[in-house]
């Protein structure tokens, strides 16, 4: 579970950048119609379903300078590494450990942060399906007007219900004109599909709730909505009904119902003062607007729905691979503060050679009590270069060491573990442990500092390839 909860809270920082980019144009668009605005929040719902997509120069999230995992088209604005899901690591089957046996507090946190999650969204799916219910059972005894038209005294306001077989119900004693914008009003919605659209955008909310930008983009998209709709009664009636359809929707609005937000569309829901100061300053747009609009959403479209290409600092040169076998670019990536974080440990010895005989079983993170330690478990699958004279030659395990205590900051041992599988030693256990007191006592300074950077790593690299490190094999 705190593996979906990282990929949704990634989606949600990803969409609150697009939304604060549809909330600025939004405003730079206040002159033209509502339908642009309200088109726009589409790219907000496009990044909080799908969690990957293509990437483009023109993504304006090249802002948020994300890192961007390279072949996926994935946003990974929070580290997935935060959370304690399994993670499979080259080379390295990591054995999982529970939130309070970790050094690292913060799993802990994404853990309870995900329960959290989960039971708000539960609760608020709970409540507006008991909403909806509510309605149905006021709208329970609705005549039939005509078509689908149905009249109750039960509301107050008018709505579209249904959502294979849309139905508009509309409250008892409206006038004969009054009637005739609130039906053009709600067959605007069924007509665009307004009563699938907004619950939709209601279950994204749900899921996205601990967002409060989300709940900012729903209320201004709900807006958008209900003046696009309110446009396109003016387009159709004219401009003369524009005093008398303001005061329908002021009349509405001084009897609303208090339908839960996220229920079914509602004629004068909400946002009565801002519907009726933009019905009465409405004006019908030229074809050089409509077609510069459209030019600008497109753009927007593009942008705010594309990632970034991964970016590469021009001012530094890109990362050697390799050096005297060690893959620095797993090794700079992964160098970590916390024994506990299995996922930097495992890119750790994922990183680092072995002698060709042996592959790597699994690591043991040792982190409840100090001294902390990694025990990296072998299978020793071949005898011919691992070997010499019945013992097993360590150098290599020896300089790994050396190098996991320069990088990895609070751990105080490391112990290598191989387990003979080739029959030659009767299925013997072999182990190799170093300490930092050994570590620092050889190369006369305390070793971490080689991991600050990339050319302080590779001196260290060269030093210890240069020492005449002990062979040793130790029986279990």
């Amino acid at each position: 579970m705190t593996s979906l909860f990282l990929m949704i809270l990634n989606m949600s920082v990803t969409a609150s950048y697009v939304a604060l980019a549809v909330i600025i144009a939004r405003l730079l668009l206040r002159r033209v119609p509502k339908l642009f605005s309200y088109m726009l929040w589409s790219v907000v719902a496009i990044r909080l379903v799908f969690p990957v997509t293509f990437t483009s120069d023109f993504s304006i999230l090249r802002l948020a300078q994300p890192q961007t995992k390279t072949g996926t088209g994935f946003m990974e604005l929070v580290p997935q590494n935060m959370g304690m899901q399994k993670i499979p690591v080259v080379e390295a089957a990591i054995r999982e450990m529970t939130p309070l046996t970790s050094a690292n507090p913060l799993p802990f946190i994404l853990w309870i942060g995900s329960i959290i999650w989960i039971t708000g969204a539960a609760l608020l799916l709970l409540s507006s399906v008991a909403s909806y219910l509510n309605m149905l059972s006021k709208v329970r005894t609705a005549t039939l007007v005509k078509d689908h038209i149905f009249e109750t005294d039960r509301i107050s306001t008018p709505f579209v219900c249904g959502f294979l077989k849309p139905k508009i119900y509309i409250p008892t004693g409206l006038s004969e004109h009054e009637l005739s914008y609130i039906l053009m009003h709600e067959q605007t919605h069924i007509t665009r599909r307004d009563y699938l659209i907004k619950p939709f955008a209601f279950v994204l909310l749900i899921v996205h709730w601990f967002n409060p930008l989300m709940w900012l983009s729903y209320a201004l998209m709900s807006k958008d909505m209900e003046m696009s709709c309110d446009e396109r009664v003016v387009n159709k009636m004219g401009d003369r009904i524009k005093k008398s359809y303001s005061t329908t929707l002021l009349s509405l609005s001084a009897s609303r119902s208090g339908l839960l937000t996220g229920s079914p569309l509602a004629f004068g829901e909400s946002h009565v003062k801002a519907r009726i100061k933009n019905i009465l300053s409405y004006r019908r747009p030229s074809s050089w607007t409509v077609a510069g609009s459209m030019l600008v959403i497109a753009a927007l479209i593009v942008g705010c729905t594309t990632n970034p290409k991964p970016f590469q600092p021009i001012s530094q040169p890109p990362l050697q691979l390799l050096h005297s076998g060690y893959h620095m670019d797993k090794l700079m990536n992964n160098k970590t503060l916390y024994v506990g974080n299995h996922i930097k440990v495992g890119g750790l010895v994922g990183g680092m050679p072995k002698p060709a005989g042996v592959e790597v079983n699994g690591l043991e993170l040792q982190t409840t009590a100090q001294p902390y330690g990694v025990t990296i478990h072998y299978i020793m699958n071949d005898a011919t270069d691992v070997s010499v004279d019945g013992a097993i030659r360590g150098e290599a395990f020896y300089r790994n060491s050396i190098l996991l205590l320069s990088l990895i900051d609070n751990v105080g041992s490391i112990t290598h573990s191989i387990v003979d599988t080739t029959g030659r030693y009767d299925g013997a256990v072999y182990s190799f442990t170093y300490t930092r007191d050994e570590a620092d006592k050889l190369l006369e300074e305390d070793v971490r500092h080689y991991g600050s950077d990339e050319t302080s790593l590779r001196q260290l690299i060269d030093r210890v390839n240069s020492l005449s490190l002990k062979e040793a094999g130790n029986t279990i």
